[in-house]
């Protein structure tokens, strides 16, 4: 789950908001692409929960979600900063099978990717086999990663499986080539960082702090 730091609202969406019974399920058709357009440009094209890759044709596969929920909290239906990016989250498939919004309905988290402190980056750690848990074995934490969001999917953990490995393997080829040259190596790790947390043209990479994780945890063992 990558922090998200929100943009500006769409200015449609605040006049939409201004109208007498505006409400998110009433919103014109131009207003909600554009609020997906914003969207996607805070969150650099991924989904907020999982980190897969929205395209650039969002609406196909894209969800407007709250983050608390329309049925328990009408107030903020139409509040920019409830609003977030999500994947179709397998919607359709059978319910274990689901992830993300659509897996997690009406459910209440704790754990939500505008908060800065703590990040909700720091919460999270990550396996050789992909599996994502709670960094201090917060069962609060781990049970909104594995019931209500459902992010140990084995889809996505194949998926994080293949950027650790992929992240792995460059970081023991340098380790190998800047042998008895420590300062390169660690140049080359916050190299390795700063490509993984930055947006290129506009996007993060998928699952991009699975080597977050592993990167900044090898810069604290040298």
């Amino acid at each position: 789950m990558k922090q998200i730091t929100k943009l500006k609202e769409p200015n449609s969406l605040l006049q939409h908001r201004a109208q007498q019974f505006a409400a998110f399920d009433n919103i014109p058709n131009a207003t909600k692409e554009e609020l997906k357009e914003n969207l996607l440009s805070e969150q650099g094209h991924i989904c907020c929960y999982c980190m897969r890759r929205i395209p650039e044709n969002s609406s196909p596969y894209m969800k407007v979600e709250h983050y608390k929920c329309q049925e328990h909290f009408q107030d903020l239906q139409l509040d920019y900063r409830n609003l977030l990016g999500a994947c179709t989250g397998n919607e359709g498939h059978p319910k274990k099978l689901q992830t993300c919004d659509t897996q997690k309905s009406s459910e209440t988290l704790t754990i939500n990717p505008l908060n800065t402190n703590p990040s909700c980056e720091t919460l999270f750690k990550f396996n050789s086999e992909g599996e994502m848990s709670s960094i201090s074995d917060d069962e609060a934490v781990d049970r909104q990663i594995n019931t209500v969001l459902n992010l140990n999917m084995q889809s996505l953990k194949d998926a994080r499986k293949e950027v650790y490995y992929v992240v792995q393997e460059r970081i023991r080829a340098e380790s190998k080539r800047t042998k008895n040259d420590k300062p390169s190596f660690v140049r080359f790790l916050n190299q390795e960082l700063q490509v993984w947390q930055s947006k290129t043209e506009g996007k993060y990479r998928p699952y991009c702090l699975v080597a977050i994780y592993y990167l900044t945890k090898k810069l604290k063992s040298n």
